[in-house]
């Protein structure tokens, strides 16, 4: 077989190695041919195997942008729920120009680095309006801390943010017990939490953000929703502050 047309199969066989379909050649390869050119691949891509890497960053970006595609077709679909949900919290400007919404659960590491994330946006950008959605996916000390800390919510809006800070900053994990130890700090007694919890349970809530959640792709906390692009994991201060951006800038989180 000629080097050319051993270059030819490589490239088709290498192709089909990263999920490309291409046409079926009119007539099968021999044995030998098969066997000539499993060789000459293999000895090629030692020789080159920057190659299987463009490859695999090629797929990461058409999976990505298939995954984008997906979230923004359920961020138009669930704009209300996402954004304007009675469930949810919001803090910094409730009338501000962006919206940054955050899926998290007081249990999640990530999510307690991130908290000053947001701090430092809503430091910065007054017109920010940061909009809380409790997904607690963490095992049932999450959804009891959950529970706890939406009946206090109820009891004592006003203080929301200060309960929020304090139990998701905090180093011990968070637990039915230790989220009304920081309620009673802040003045609500458990008698009253629990009377809350007994009155409305508010499992309606986490079954939205299981909801939203699913349509939207996440399956890890923390999560974002920022305009039409759903963004994973704890991704920093400056990229959010970069996205809220460029939405103010030309409509979109990438300009």
């Amino acid at each position: 077989m000629t080097l050319k047309k051993k270059m030819i199969a490589a490239g088709t066989l290498i192709a089909v190695a990263a999920g490309i379909a291409l046409p079926q050649p009119a007539a099968a390869l021999d044995p030998k041919q098969k066997e000539e050119i499993g060789a000459f691949i293999k000895e090629y891509l030692i020789a080159n195997p920057e190659i299987m890497l463009e490859v695999q960053e090629a797929l990461s970006a058409k999976q990505r942008a298939k995954q984008q595609e997906a979230s923004q077709a359920a961020i138009a679909k669930n704009e209300k729920a996402i954004f304007n949900s009675a469930y949810d919290v919001i803090l910094g400007n409730p009338k501000g120009d962006v919206t940054v919404v955050e899926f998290f659960d007081y249990n999640c590491g990530y999510c307690k680095r991130a908290l000053s994330d947001m701090d430092d946006i809503l430091a910065k950008d007054k017109n920010v309006r940061f909009v809380l959605k409790e997904f607690p996916i963490l095992g049932p000390d999450s959804l009891a801390a959950h529970k706890v800390s939406a009946a206090f919510r109820s009891v004592a809006p006003e203080k929301y943010g200060d309960f929020h800070r304090a139990l998701l900053g905090a180093e011990e994990r968070a637990t039915e017990a230790t989220a009304i130890a920081v309620a009673a700090k802040l003045g609500v007694t458990e008698e009253q939490l629990r009377e809350k919890m007994e009155d409305d349970p508010n499992d309606a809530s986490v079954r939205e953000a299981y909801m939203l959640a699913n349509d939207l792709g996440i399956t890890g906390t923390p999560s974002y929703v920022i305009g039409n692009e759903a963004v994973y994991g704890a991704v920093g201060a400056a990229e959010i502050t970069g996205k809220v951006a460029n939405l103010r800038e030309c409509g979109k989180t990438a300009c």
